[in-house]
């Protein structure tokens, strides 16, 4: 992963927006990259996420899966699992894919206001 100013000022951008996806709700990359303008920049919105833990201590990291409502994040998780910390908001969840994708999903464009 390239470490420069841009990504840098890219996984602040990302980092702002996953602070505002509200508890019992859930995203996905792509989402946050299409909202960011760069739609084709999800795999970018995933290395901001792994490193998460440390440049943005308490942020709520476990709601951002991928675009199917799977849980593909959850190994970077230390201590309580991603998994728990999302059934701990209500959300249901089956074989690591979010149950009811649909209404979890939270869309930035749409619920901040872009689409």
């Amino acid at each position: 992963m390239p470490n420069n100013n841009n990504n840098s000022d890219f996984f602040s951008q990302v980092y702002q927006v996953v602070a505002l996806i509200p508890k019992s709700r859930a995203t996905s990359y792509g989402a946050i990259a299409k909202y960011l303008g760069s739609a084709r920049s999800s795999r970018m919105v995933g290395w901001a996420m792994n490193a998460s833990h440390t440049a943005a201590p308490g942020l709520p990291a476990h709601r951002v899966v991928n675009r199917n409502g799977v849980l593909t994040g959850k190994h970077f998780f230390v201590g309580e699992s991603m998994e728990e910390r999302l059934r701990r908001e209500g959300i249901r969840i089956e074989n690591d894919q979010i149950l009811d994708w649909d209404k979890v999903f939270w869309d930035p464009g749409k619920e901040l206001g872009l689409d």
